[in-house]
């Protein structure tokens, strides 16, 4: 009987968290789906209220939708849908069916948004102000589809395909295609616009590296001292940071050290700093960045 009893538990234990973990899926789905839409959304606000007006460019197959756009005096959002279509078949067959169905949705929002704003005034028609706002918002919405697990551009999977049978990196791929659509922009529009182009890019660029980091971005840090257990109590007391001591051995003296290893956000890096500082001067210390971090307790602790 308690047998029975405690297989009865165990079923209805399995059971729950079955449950918990569909709930759990659906809520990923739900916000991939809806954060994917909203990216292509914003993208859309950006090419079709800011860059496209002032003819400034956007780089990958968006840029050469944009190009033969202009030639065809047909919608945008036509050559977007279009021109994609073999890459996400592509990235379907080389990254993935969850990646595929992200970028399939983002393109589809992307094309039938820009289709809907095709008409609108612009938002400015001063050439400078567009280029900046236009990349920024340009870049806020490709780094949260990103960052959602999709694409809004089949440059990136044509990259990889080429690099694996190539010399080149991806990043050395994608620069040489941008390269030549900013070049076929000069003769199309004017030299002008195509350098503003690269500004956009550029700002774009760099908009899509905060979203996906977060403007908290944190960091690792690694901290070699003689006094590692006072500066590894102060880092949880001060800064609210857990620590792990790792062992390690000077290859030169073949002396025995301890090691700190912490993770903190870019906002407590001088403080840090301070700390270390002041308990012991001579400390080696290096710190570098990090993309993500999930798991473990890296959630800040209540500081004295």
């Amino acid at each position: 009987m308690i047998g029975a009893i405690d297989l009865s538990d165990s079923q209805t234990t399995k059971v729950a968290k079955a449950r918990q973990q569909k709930k759990n899926t659906v809520r990923k789905i739900t916000a991939r789906i809806v954060m994917v839409a909203i990216g292509a959304i914003i993208m859309a606000l950006g090419l079709e209220l800011f860059l496209v007006p002032n003819h400034i460019m956007d780089g990958g197959i968006v840029g050469v939708s944009i190009i033969t756009s202009h030639l065809l005096s047909l919608p945008l959002g036509i050559f977007i849908f279009v021109l994609n279509l073999p890459f996400i078949f592509l990235g379907y067959k080389q990254i993935g069916k969850t990646f595929a169905l992200s970028t399939g949705l983002g393109i589809t929002v992307l094309s039938v948004t820009t289709i809907f704003l095709h008409n609108l005034e612009p938002f400015t028609t001063d050439t400078l102000l567009a280029t900046v706002f236009g990349g920024m918002i340009l870049g806020i919405g490709v780094g949260i589809v990103i960052r959602y697990g999709g694409s809004l551009d089949g440059t990136e999977i044509l990259a990889i395909l080429f690099n694996r049978k190539s010399p080149f990196s991806v990043g050395e791929i994608i620069m040489f295609f941008n390269v030549l659509i900013f070049t076929i922009a000069g003769f199309v529009f004017t030299w002008e616009q195509a350098m503003y182009s690269i500004i956009a890019y550029y700002i774009a660029y760099k908009m899509i590296d905060i979203v996906i980091q977060g403007m908290e971005e944190s960091k690792s840090v690694y901290i070699i001292s003689d006094e590692i257990e006072e500066i590894g109590q102060t880092i949880m007391d001060r800064l609210g940071r857990g620590v792990t001591f790792l062992h390690g051995e000077g290859a030169y003296t073949g002396n025995d050290k301890k090691v700190i290893f912490t993770v903190i956000t870019r906002l407590e890096e001088s403080k840090l700093k301070t700390i270390v500082a002041e308990i012991d001067d001579h400390a080696f210390l290096a710190i570098g960045n990090i993309a993500e971090v999930k798991g473990g307790r890296f959630k800040k602790k209540d500081i004295h």
